[in-house]
């Protein structure tokens, strides 16, 4: 079972996140998780009405996809969180700093 919000940047560990700062992105969604999860060669089973416990309140959080289990979850995690990383979610820009000022 792998829900969109272990992969969400904005989210600490307490609150759902299960990869590393460095390999999350912000705002995953459910169809980039799809992508990156059939990209990096698993065949992920979708259900679209499901909720996450933690944001059983938020109807744009709905989804989780099941994965056959090929190894630890956590490595599962990691392939799906490389193909997240390289297709570029919102969060993977850097963010916009106002120039610096001469003194």
């Amino acid at each position: 079972m792998i829900w969109p919000i272990y992969f969400d940047a904005a989210r600490s560990r307490s609150e759902g996140r299960m990869v590393p700062l460095q390999d999350a992105i912000h705002e995953p969604t459910l169809d980039s998780v799809i992508s990156a999860a059939t990209r990096s060669g698993l065949k992920p089973e979708i259900e679209r009405e499901k909720r996450h416990p933690k944001t059983w309140h938020v109807a744009e959080a709905a989804g989780r996809i099941l994965v056959p289990k090929s190894g630890p979850k956590s490595e599962v995690l990691k392939r799906i969180a490389g193909f997240l990383k390289a297709k570029g979610g919102k969060g993977d820009k850097k963010r916009w700093e106002a120039p610096k000022r001469a003194p």
